[in-house]
């Protein structure tokens, strides 16, 4: 069995990064995928659900798992940790498994340097006045909250060059199978085929 590969996705806020992640997992039956779920020490909102949403956790259990070096990054954001454990993604991309990271381009460079192998994607809005209507239709933030966004938003988008793929999340459909197409791209390797089909390339390879 080949190993699953680990997705970094990143995008400004009200690009559509996980409305595309949960879309592809939703209608891509084809591959074994799961987003990974972050740790974090912050109170559990109403309407989480612990290992669904984040793996909830004390500050002090947080910081022994930093100790044993158990997460492939974590920063602190207003108070509260938030890491991405180890020992879950290895194991799941041990399984086949394709992972989704859905995480700031920070986190990103962080986990390029541990796993080089995985592969990173960026989603950008097709430009600003679009990027604004999205959100302020989402109807989460106020409006003092969307100017922030928006303002951190041009650094975010800076850090493009940064990633394997960009996608423009113009067209929703669209930009669903054009993440397809990575999958499936990402899937034909040589070196993912070649262990999948291992047993069948000895025989055509055989002398006769």
């Amino acid at each position: 069995m080949s190993k699953g590969t680990l997705y970094i996705v990143s995008a400004p806020s009200g690009a559509g990064k996980s409305s595309l992640i949960s879309a592809l997992l939703e209608n891509n039956p084809t591959y074994a995928m799961k987003v990974s779920v972050s740790h974090t020490t912050r109170d559990m909102r109403p309407g989480e659900v612990n290992g669904v949403h984040y793996n909830f956790v004390a500050v002090e259990e947080f910081k022994a798992l930093i100790d044993e070096g158990a997460f492939l990054e974590f920063a602190e954001v207003f108070g509260n940790y938030y890491g991405t454990s180890r020992p879950w993604i290895e194991e799941n991309l041990d399984k086949g498994i394709d992972v989704f990271l859905d995480i700031d381009w920070q986190g990103a460079r962080q986990i390029r340097k541990q796993m080089p192998e995985a592969r990173s994607i960026f989603i950008l809005p097709p430009s600003r006045p679009e990027l604004e209507r999205r959100l302020n239709t989402r109807g989460q933030d106020s409006e003092e909250v969307i100017a922030k966004r928006m303002s951190e938003a041009r650094s975010e988008i800076s850090h493009y060059n940064e990633y394997d793929y960009v996608i423009v999340n113009d067209d929703f459909d669209v930009a669903v199978m054009d993440m397809k197409a990575i999958l499936r791209a990402e899937r034909l390797k040589e070196a993912k085929q070649a262990v999948k089909h291992a047993n069948m390339l000895d025989c055509l390879l055989a002398e006769e």
